[in-house]
């Protein structure tokens, strides 16, 4: 499966990239890590996957979890993109917003605990908002929910929270 990139403002090896909030760009030759596996009583392993914090109407709720778990599952929805698809996500982060080429990109930014290191997810606020009028200033904490989608332009990928309700 392909690894998914998002948003990419700082990098943990210091190297710093320029990306689209909305670059969640899908790299074909990465490999993906295994799911975690837990040994059964007759010593066989079995994978197991952690129950995630739910909100009624909200199938992930980011907002629940500590910030290296929130971390930790955005770059799971990122390597498993197609296991999270049509689930409703909830998320809390700057307010984030890039131009390229013409294009808008709107994002939710979040941090790894350690602040070095960040990531995001472009969303699509429903209904009609006009930018910067209708939109949060830049690095404004936000809450998004929306529906968890991954659309194609050009070769790559992108994942994003359509149809999305956003408060700030």
């Amino acid at each position: 499966m392909a690894a998914v990139l998002i948003l990419s403002l700082a990098a943990c090896s210091g190297n710093k990239k320029e990306e689209p909030a909305s670059s969640a760009v899908t790299d074909s030759s990465s490999k993906t890590a295994a799911a975690p596996t837990t040994a059964g009583n007759d010593g066989t392993k079995a994978a197991s996957k952690a129950e995630l914090p739910k909100t009624e109407g909200v199938d992930v709720d980011l907002t629940k979890m500590s910030s290296t778990m929130v971390y930790s599952e955005v770059l799971n929805m990122q390597q498993h993109s197609d296991e999270y698809t049509g689930k409703i996500v909830r998320m809390k982060g700057p307010f984030n917003v890039t131009e390229l080429d013409g294009n808008r990109y709107y994002a939710c930014v979040i941090k790894d605990a350690t602040a070095c290191c960040s990531t995001g997810i472009e969303f699509v606020w429903a209904g009609e908002h006009s930018y910067p009028e209708d939109y949060p200033k830049v690095n404004t904490e936000i809450t998004v929910t929306g529906t968890f989608n991954v659309y194609s332009e050009g070769k790559s990928k992108y994942l994003q929270l359509k149809d999305a309700d956003v408060v700030f």
